[in-house]
Order: C-alpha cells, then structure tokens, then sequence
C-alpha cells in the first residue's frame, strides 16, 4: 500500500464502522478494506504455454501432475513431458467467476477474523471501564421474565475536575438524588418513583461487606433524612437498598450510582438533552442561566440545570425533583430516538460514557449484563414510563417545615401498586385479553384440585376459613392449610403448565381474576405432592365471596410519562 493509501486507511474512524444487523437489532463492528486495496483481488496472468513455468516445478520435470487444493498463487503452465516426447493434458480451468468467488469468501473470511479480534478487544476495553461494588441485597443477574426493580441514585460527592462548584463540600457522598425504577414483568411499562432527600425516615441496621470478605453491622440511626443512608457511618448502597424496602415495602434488585461527572459526560455522549424553560433562569448558585423557551444541554450546563433548586417552583427539593424528572423523560426520548440508535459515532461515545460514569451492583457488573437490562428497559414505550414522587407532607414534628414524610393516606397505594406490578398508565388492550385468555380452557373437576393455601391478606384465620369453605362447600378436598406469608395486596395462584385446568377451576369457584394466575412452578403439599399456591391478598373479602380485581387499578398520582416534553416552571 502507498503512504496516501495508509494514511486514509488509518484515519478512519472506529465509530463509522459499527454497523445494525437488521436480523437482530444490535450494532456489530465491521471492518472493510482499505482505501488503496481491492476487496477482491485480480487473477494472475498465465504462465507462457511452451517454454516452461516462470518457477521451477517442486516435483522435477518428469514428475507426475499432483491434485492440490486452489491456491492464491496460480499454478505453473504445464511443461512437455521429454521423456516420453508427449504433452500431458492441461487441468481444466476454473471459471473466472469461481475465482472471484474464492478470492472474496477469503477475503471475508480474513475480514470476520480481523473484525472479531478487534470487536472482543473493544469489548473488554468497555468491561474494564466499569466499576462494581458487592454489595448485600444484590441479586446474581436478573430474569427476562421478571419485573426488575433498580434504584438509580446520584451523589453529591464532588469527583473530578471542574466539580468544585458543586454538592457539599468534603461530602462523604450521600444520596442526593434517588429514583426506584420498576420494569413490569412483561415489558409494556415501567414507573420512575422519585424518593426526596429530604424525606424523613427510619435508617435501618445494614451489613457492608469489607474487603477480607467478611460483614460489618451498621447501626441504624432513627428519624433522620433519607439522604444519609448512602455515605453517612460508612453505609453503601446495600445500605439504600434496605431503607427503600423498609419504606416502601419494595424489594430492591439492584442499583445503579453516578456522581456529577456522569451528568456531564452522558449528556454530551448523546449530543446534548433538549429541556424547556417558562421563564428567564439566572441562578448564581448553580450557574444555570437560560432564557425562557426551549433548549439543548449538556455538559457543565446539563449538570447546573439538574442542581438548580432555587429556580422553579417554590425553590425546594419537590421543585427540583420534577425538574429532574423533566430531563430524565427528554433523556430517555434521545435515547431511543433513531438519530441516537442509527448513528454509531454517538452510541461509542455513549457506551464509552456510560461504562465510564456508572458504579453498579455485581449481580449486573458486566458489559454483557448491563446490554441486556438496557435492552429489556427499552422494550417499554416512551408513553407507559411514568414519573412519580413518593406522595408527602410536610413534617408535622417541625414548627417551620423543611423536611417531609411519607403521606400515610397516599403513599401504600403507590407502593402497593409497584409491589404488584401494577401500571400508572393504560397499556395495550392486547395485554389485557392476555390475561383473559388463562380462564379460557378445560377445567379439572373440584375433587381433582390440588392446592396449598397461605394467608397474606393480614387478616387472621383467612387461610382456614377459605380451607373449610372449599372443602365442605365446594368439594376442593385435596386442599391443605399452610399458614401465614408476607402480606400482599392481591390474591395469586401459582401453578405449573400442567395443572392450567386445575387453576381455572379454583379461579372459577374462587371468583379470581385473570391476573391473579401466574404460570410457574407448584410445589409439594403435606403428603408430597404437586399442588398449586395460593396465596390470600388484601383483595380477599372473605371466604365464599368471589375476589374482585378492583385493588389492580392504579392510584391516582400525580405524574408525568416519557413521550411528553414538560416547561419547567
């Protein structure tokens, strides 16, 4: 290759050769050839017919022809046999075609060798760039069949250069911004339950593990902000993870951190975040200034924009909140846009980016895992992702409020509604007839139901009752009593695909909902036996009275979805 021919091979660009694999979705690395070469090669010309090969023949001239495979280098012309005075006959020649052929399926071959040493060599290089932390709580992975539950949360540790302006200075990294990301167990929607910093709660007693691998306890610390579970007394994210469950009641999967740098770099890697203002922004505290209308941030001005809490609404951290889920909604629009998914220069710099500006959980520290939660994150539409803040009042312990609590009225419903996989926003009707379908079937007669009873209605002796009711009223005799579970907001009944007939049954005698069935696993009863489960929820009225499906409508919040652009006020 000729030194112009080198220089423009080199200056390519490794993001302009990442292309979509339209049979799978996912960008793929692929090398082509370089500027100054063919990718397919021309043929040779043949040697002189009469006066020998250009290159001695291996064999000697009186050898016989040897049958060898094709070769790059054409074969020699066959010389005259001087022994014998006669011509030996001339090999067939192959097309120019099937030259061509071969000369590209090698050269493709090279290339997909080439490509894939490279393509593992970047992957690593992303691997590398990630930083995990063990955690206690953390589950190993997540299941494609499973709702997931993240807890994305934002600290005010000041790292990096350019950062001094911003957080509390000599922070020791408390959790300064907090959202609970629930993704529905079939992917159609998804909620982003904000947690305030400044909601009062009790931190509960934690364990961290330490580098020797061995547990350190972590006292609680009663009626304190909830910010201080991450950083304060040495608690990690485990230590979060704990307090959004004794909160909430929600069981945390995993987590997601970033501080100030992550802001900066991710909003640049996607080409800026388009926000909208009401009014004229001037905020000397987090350098935010901006004229009222729309506008494209990012870097030092996405960061100041998420900071700013002296600009909109009444100047408080609730203000705040949906400031931020204001940008997190344009976020994930940019995200998933085409001019974000088709251009491979911008999703390098994101993969570079995000890799780069994120501490995670074990359970999802590789590339390779966290690929595939952001491809189950992206099946949700923009539409069905909802933005809520955990419902408050202001803390009735204070004269002059600047703290709140969780609203006891308001609050469990929202919870619930996570817990249960519940949305905030109508999904397809498609889901819904779904759901209705599992009632649709055969059904096993009642004396053939094989079932395990629990009471997690939190009212007591529901458990007996309903085993007294479907075994001298309703013929259910295989039914067995098995005492209490953690209270749930909706009955359920758990069953393998073989006893589908046997759970229509018991929906039917029991006045269940479709979604009260949840194909599964069953398990043994007292006799060691296969039998269904069912568990008892807040839904159930008593024994004898069918369950209706009213506690699987969602509450009424305050919220705001993806697919909307919002002015902050």
């Amino acid at each position: 290759m000729d030194a112009q021919g080198r220089g423009r091979a080199e200056n390519i660009d490794p993001a302009d050769q990442w292309v979509l694999n339209p049979h799978t979705g996912d960008y793929e690395l692929r090398l082509t050839p370089s500027a100054g070469q063919s990718a397919v090669p021309s043929p040779r010309r043949a040697a002189p017919r009469g006066g020998g090969s250009r290159r001695g023949n291996p064999q000697g001239g009186g050898g016989g022809r040897r049958d060898v495979p094709p070769q790059r280098r054409r074969r020699e012309a066959p010389a005259q046999d001087q022994g014998s005075g006669r011509r030996r006959s001339r090999p067939k020649k192959k097309s120019k075609a099937k030259k061509v052929m071969l000369w590209t399926a090698g050269g493709m071959a090279m290339v997909v060798l080439v490509g894939a040493g490279v393509g593992y060599w970047y992957w690593e290089h992303l691997n590398g760039n990630i930083t995990s932390q063990d955690v206690v709580g953390a589950k190993n992975g997540f299941a494609k069949d499973e709702a997931i539950n993240v807890l994305v949360m934002g600290t005010d540790k000041r790292t990096g250069k350019g950062n001094e302006g911003y957080g509390d200075k000599g922070s020791v990294g408390h959790a300064d911004t907090n959202v609970l990301l629930h993704v529905s167990k079939d992917r159609t929607n998804a909620t982003a339950l904000s947690i305030p910093r400044d909601l009062v709660v009790d931190v509960p007693d934690c364990q961290v593990k330490q580098k020797d691998g061995s547990l350190k306890t972590i006292k609680g610390t009663p009626n304190v902000r909830f910010n201080t579970s991450l950083g304060q007394d040495e608690r990690d994210a485990g230590c979060v993870m704990k307090t959004v469950k004794a909160v909430t009641g929600i069981t945390v999967d995993h987590f997601m951190m970033a501080d100030f740098n992550a802001v900066k770099t991710l909003s640049s890697a996607v080409g800026g975040v388009q926000v909208c203002v009401a009014k004229d922004v001037n905020d000397p505290d987090s350098h935010l200034k901006l004229s009222a209308g729309t506008h494209n941030l990012q870097g030092e001005q996405a960061l100041a924009f998420l900071r700013t809490r002296h600009s909109f609404g009444n100047q408080g951290d609730l203000d705040r909140i949906k400031v931020q889920q204001q940008f997190l909604g344009s976020l994930a629009r940019k995200m998933s846009s085409s001019d974000t998914l088709t251009n491979p220069r911008k999703l390098t710099s994101l993969a570079e980016a995000a890799t780069k500006a994120l501490t995670v959980d074990k359970g999802i520290g590789s590339l390779s895992s966290l690929k595939d939660l952001a491809l189950e994150i992206r099946k949700v539409p923009p539409k069905n992702l909802s933005f809520t803040t955990v419902p408050v009042i202001d803390n009735p312990a204070e004269p002059t409020p600047v703290t709140v609590v969780v609203n006891p009225t308001a609050g469990p419903p929202v919870f619930n509604a996570i817990k249960n996989d519940v949305s905030l926003t109508e999904t397809k009707k498609k889901q819904k007839e779904k759901q209705a379908a599992k009632l649709k079937g055969s059904k096993s007669a009642a004396s053939a139901v094989r079932v395990n009873i629990y009471n997690g209605s939190g009212k007591t002796g529901a458990a007996q009752e309903t085993l007294t009711e479907l075994q001298n009223n309703e013929g259910v005799l295989k039914s067995s009593q098995m005492g209490n579970k953690p209270n749930q907001a909706k009955t359920s009944l758990e069953y393998s695909p073989n006893q589908a007939s046997q759970a229509r049954r018991l929906a039917d005698i029991m006045g269940l909902p479709a979604s009260a069935l949840k194909e599964g696993q069953s398990e043994t009863n007292d006799q060691g036996l296969p039998a269904m489960k069912l568990i008892l929820g807040g839904d159930f009225k008593g024994a004898g009275t069918p369950v209706d499906g009213a506690s699987a409508k969602a509450p009424e919040v305050d919220k705001t979805t993806a697919d909307k652009a919002v002015c902050a006020k």
